[in-house]
């Protein structure tokens, strides 16, 4: 659980400088799309990172790590008038599915 938690609060912190960044930067927000999903892939890697998971608590582990930390930096954009609160279900949705992909990567085998 303490990985888990780690998972998602540097995923957090990183989905946050990457808006905070694309309030600035539109090359940065033209990007939020890809950026969001690698990032929450990431954090689903290191929620399983090196862990003894079979393939289901894996995906389980990187889907939430990814899906809340995608979930609280799309917040923040909404919150900055960046992306319309639409995106909030859809943006979530897609990083469930790559923090699930990064923690069937990150689980050991």
């Amino acid at each position: 659980m303490k990985q888990l938690a780690t998972a998602t609060i540097i995923g957090s912190a990183a989905q946050i400088a990457m808006v905070v960044a694309g309030h600035s930067v539109p090359a940065v927000a033209e990007n939020f799309a890809i950026g969001g999903m690698g990032l929450s892939a990431l954090a689903g890697w290191l929620a399983t990172r090196g862990a003894s998971l079979g393939l289901g608590a894996g995906a389980g582990q990187g889907a939430a790590a990814g899906g809340i930390c995608a979930a609280i930096g799309i917040a923040v954009s909404v919150a900055l008038g960046d992306v319309p609160a639409s995106l909030l279900a859809l943006g979530t949705g897609s990083s469930v599915v790559t923090g699930a992909i990064g923690g069937v990567f990150g689980r050991r085998v």
